[in-house]
């Protein structure tokens, strides 16, 4: 039991990555809120899942992360862990055809939602001296060709950089702030791009070890940065993407 006693928000909570997060985090101990702005698939999510509670709650709006941070507190008291993952994936097209709606849209969600739920949870993490862990993608660490999702790009990269700014601004109170970086992991949000069998073997074959990733892979590596496994480690940027940022 790594996280007994321990409170995690898991933001994105309802499917994919964050879902396998929030088993897992829950698994060893921890009492895991999941928030999500689709409440129906959020509750959902909660049901099949023990030691989880559901908040629904948009990132893009201050007013729902305060809230989702605020009943965390009322009924659990403290807040030790933030797993920064909700994130949107935009329709692929060239930087020229991006309208200036469409790359705000990603930037306030993959962006500037991680900024509000940090903010809103360092001051009762500086309380508990607890941690963070952004998920970013190995779009943030490098260019692939033929990936024209260019406002994904530079949220994932921007969250890699402030991952370390984080873990250097807020050392002196004991909090510790890393970083994940998925390569292609079977989610709902990569669905449309592994239909068919040539499709998924494209992606397999991106990836060294030869298989895609799994959303358990990335919980795992999230569950080893929140626990005192890594107890002295801050700043790091952790690939967990079968090799593919080797190549």
């Amino acid at each position: 039991m790594k996280l007994s006693s321990k409170v995690a928000i898991v933001t994105g909570g309802s499917r994919g990555i964050g879902k396998a997060t929030a088993i897992l985090l829950a698994q060893h101990g921890a009492n895991v809120v999941i928030t999500s702005k689709n409440n129906s698939s959020l509750q959902n999510a909660a049901k099949e899942m023990k030691n989880v509670v559901a908040i629904p709650g948009d990132i893009r709006k201050n007013t729902d992360v305060e809230n989702v941070v605020k009943v965390t507190l009322e009924k659990f008291g403290k807040i030790d862990i933030l797993v920064n993952n909700a994130g949107i994936f935009p329709k692929v097209k060239p930087l020229h055809e991006i309208s200036e709606e469409e790359w705000n849209d990603v930037i306030d969600v993959n962006l500037t939602g991680q900024f509000r739920f940090t903010k809103a949870v360092i001051p009762h993490l500086m309380e508990t001296n607890g941690c963070i862990v952004n998920v970013s993608s190995d779009a943030g660490l490098k260019s692939f060709e033929n990936f024209e999702a260019d406002a994904y790009t530079a949220s994932k990269g921007a969250l890699v950089l402030l991952t370390k700014a984080w873990a250097v601004e807020y050392a002196k109170y004991k909090i510790r702030v890393n970083c994940v970086c998925p390569g292609i992991v079977e989610t709902d949000m990569t669905s449309p791009w592994l239909e068919s069998e040539a499709d998924r073997a494209m992606a397999v074959a991106e990836h060294p070890i030869g298989r895609i990733g799994m959303p358990e892979d990335v919980a795992k590596a999230i569950l080893y940065l929140v626990s005192n496994d890594s107890s002295w480690i801050t700043g790091a940027i952790l690939p967990v993407d079968g090799g593919i940022i080797t190549k």
